[in-house]
């Protein structure tokens, strides 16, 4: 049986569609996907990621774990609440998850993906020997997430008393206010917050942001509006075969120190050389806009137009139809000297399509 959120009884009474989603009963929709996904770009849309997993890393040790465990230097966080985008790695370079860390006041707190939990918590924990740590979940902690150019508006509206710490939170850095957690960051392209929240609050707050006029949304529509911001799925855009420099998170690699070995270093500084000097069979992430009607769909062929048979070849990894755009756009890894125009085989059949730099969207405008 799937797990259910502490907001199952909101989704059912707002006809949510649900679905079984890494384990976990969720809505893919409540009725309208494009109609949530406007709501989102255009005033302010909630989604429930409560199935997301918090786990809080605390002790003497924890900066250095850290630093071991990620591909990104937490060291970079010099202010409380400062989050960062990082890569967790195996010792081939590949991805086990993508998360979120937040520095604390001597600790920091990570959000990692429900459908990656058992094996994140199992590497975690298998990474933290030798190291003066603690990992603590939070499964008493839901989470909302409110997007769109309303959503801070709205919230400080039904929690006036967190408004003062809401406004002055920057991009990228959560705050506790009491036993509730608001961080400025999203997975939506557009501003707004992700809330923890104690789950027997959650479903009052829930009814508080409805009564405000924030739509709810679900899972549809959270994944046309990543991809059209340009954001990564796990399992679909990377995973533990593919490295980040193939799935455009090469900005999330830090090479410096040099002396800071975290897992998965010298695999990737094998590729970085092997890229450089065999540039023709690298690959590269890169946003894909059809020409043509139709929908991109992952594991589609793609086909560079003007390079050699054999080193021509790429493949969706994410594809959908844009609301935003009315047409269809996909995430691709294709060779690193595709440029301008390719084919994607389509039902037998080769359809043009524009390569384009990521994102399509941000913060509701055409990026292109």
């Amino acid at each position: 049986m799937a797990k259910r959120t502490p907001l199952y009884e909101k989704h059912l009474q707002a006809n949510g569609k649900m679905v079984d989603f890494g384990g976990w009963d969720m809505p893919v929709n409540y009725g309208s996907q494009i109609q949530e996904h406007q709501a989102v770009r255009q005033h302010a849309g909630m989604f429930d990621v409560s199935h997301m997993t918090i786990v809080d890393v605390r002790g003497v040790d924890a900066t250095a774990y850290l630093q071991k465990l990620l591909a990104n230097d937490v060291a970079k966080l010099k202010e409380t609440g400062k989050a960062l985008y990082t890569g967790m790695l195996n010792t081939n370079g590949g991805v086990i998850d993508d998360l979120i860390v937040y520095r604390m006041d001597g600790w920091y707190r990570t959000v990692v993906n429900c459908a990656t939990r058992e094996k994140d918590l199992e590497w975690m924990s298998a990474q933290s020997k030798g190291f003066d740590v603690s990992l603590t979940e939070r499964p008493e902690l839901a989470m909302v997430a409110v997007q769109g150019p309303r959503a801070i508006e709205l919230v400080k509206q039904v929690k006036p008393e967190a408004a003062g710490l809401i406004s002055g939170l920057n991009v990228f850095q959560g705050l506790p206010k009491s036993d509730w957690f608001y961080a400025r960051t999203g997975y939506t392209g557009e501003d707004g917050l992700e809330i923890m929240v104690p789950e027997t609050e959650v479903a009052d707050f829930w009814q508080a942001l409805l009564d405000a006029g924030v739509a709810p949304a679900g899972l549809g529509a959270r994944d046309t509006l990543r991809l059209e911001a340009g954001m990564n799925l796990y399992g679909n855009d990377m995973d533990e075969n593919i490295s980040p420099l193939q799935a455009g998170m090469g900005w999330t690699i830090a090479w410096e120190p040099a002396e800071r070995n975290f897992n998965g270093r010298a695999a990737l500084e094998e590729e970085k050389a092997s890229r450089s000097a065999n540039i023709d069979a690298a690959m590269k992430q890169a946003g894909l806009v059809l020409e043509g009607r139709g929908v991109m769909r992952s594991h589609q062929k793609v086909i560079v137009d003007g390079l050699p048979e054999g080193a021509n070849e790429g493949e969706v990894t994410s594809g959908t139809f844009s609301p935003t755009l009315e047409k269809s756009i996909a995430i691709a890894r294709v060779p690193v000297s595709a440029t301008d125009t390719c084919m994607v085989e389509m039902r037998g059949k080769l359809v043009p399509a524009r390569i384009i730099k990521l994102p399509f969207v941000r913060n509701g405008e055409k990026q292109f």
